[in-house]
């Protein structure tokens, strides 16, 4: 592999930087030199209004995959919840390093949990999956939108917008601000995005020296449930907005997947789980995703683009 440095695009937000000097000090201790690039992002450019209605996938990912394409940065780094399913052309998932924890978090101004927040409390989160969980077990909540790094969701919080958020525990726990955790809302109790709480490292497809390399910080058990998580979605054509969660994980060697699909409302929930040796990854989300649209998946994601 060249000598020169290893550069990698991220986006600039605390989050998004803790993720990228995390991969840049593993591959030091590989014996790399590199550097961190920082990329602006639609997603992060446009911070009103929901995610959902910027009409298109990878705004948090398209700029800096594109700058990989130009040689601009040699590696992407990305939260790989927000990496679009769909394979861009000249570009490889490189690897997917061991997975942190994959719950969401919920943050309240008074301590309580989820259970305890009476009627009425309003709660804030971006995500099309949590609202319509949220509303399944207490309907009798406000559930809006919110937008902003983790900093900025904390901020509007505290200065009183908000009686609670749900964020994801990994963001929290890697800026260190896991004390603001008031509940872990895990699997099976609430599933995550497929993805969450993963990285993805995205090379050019081409560049085999540097796929070698970054290749030796792959997590084989986080690629094989993340892969399955991502096959479901990918059937599903439902994107990285829609209310789909994927929970896969192994389990005494055999990986299983539990999948979901849910009205924005949160009045139908559509679940479906299938587990198998982790070689079949692919093929097992898959199954899940087909379980999943024989019970009316489609219609209820195609719902929610109308909504």
């Amino acid at each position: 592999m060249s000598t020169s440095p290893i550069r990698i695009g991220t986006r600039a937000s605390k989050l998004a930087l803790w993720q990228a000097h995390w991969v840049a000090d593993e591959l030091r201790q590989l014996g790399a030199t590199v550097e961190i690039v920082e990329i602006a992002t639609q997603g992060d450019v446009q911070q009103s209004g929901p995610i959902a209605q910027l009409g298109l996938q990878g705004v948090f990912t398209k700029e800096i995959q594109a700058a990989v394409l130009r040689g601009e940065v040699d590696l992407a780094v990305h939260s790989l919840k927000d990496l679009p399913t769909e394979t861009v052309a000249g570009l490889t998932l490189a690897a997917v390093p061991e997975r942190a924890s994959c719950a969401d978090a919920l943050v309240s101004t008074t301590g309580r949990k989820l259970k305890d927040l009476p009627p009425g409390a309003k709660i804030g989160t971006g995500s099309l999956r949590r609202q319509a969980q949220l509303r399944a077990m207490r309907p009798d909540l406000v559930i809006e939108g919110i937008r902003g790094n983790v900093g900025t969701r904390l901020s509007k919080l505290d200065s009183g917008e908000y009686d609670a958020i749900v964020l994801a525990v990994a963001g929290l726990n890697r800026l260190e601000l896991s004390v603001r955790i008031c509940e872990k809302l895990g699997p099976p109790q609430m599933l995550p995005a497929p993805g969450q709480g993963a990285l993805g490292i995205e090379c050019r497809a081409g560049d085999e020296p540097l796929l070698t390399f970054v290749g030796q910080l792959e997590h084989l058990d986080t690629r094989a449930a993340t892969d399955a998580e991502r096959a479901m979605l990918a059937l599903l054509h439902a994107g990285c907005s829609a209310p789909v969660g994927a929970w896969g994980r192994i389990d005494d060697g055999k990986l299983s997947l539990d999948g979901l699909v849910a009205s924005l409302d949160g009045s139908r929930i559509l679940r479906a789980s299938a587990s198998g040796a982790a070689a079949n990854a692919q093929q097992l989300g898959k199954q899940v995703a087909e379980e999943l649209l024989a019970q009316g998946a489609e219609q209820l994601i195609h719902a929610t683009r109308e909504a």
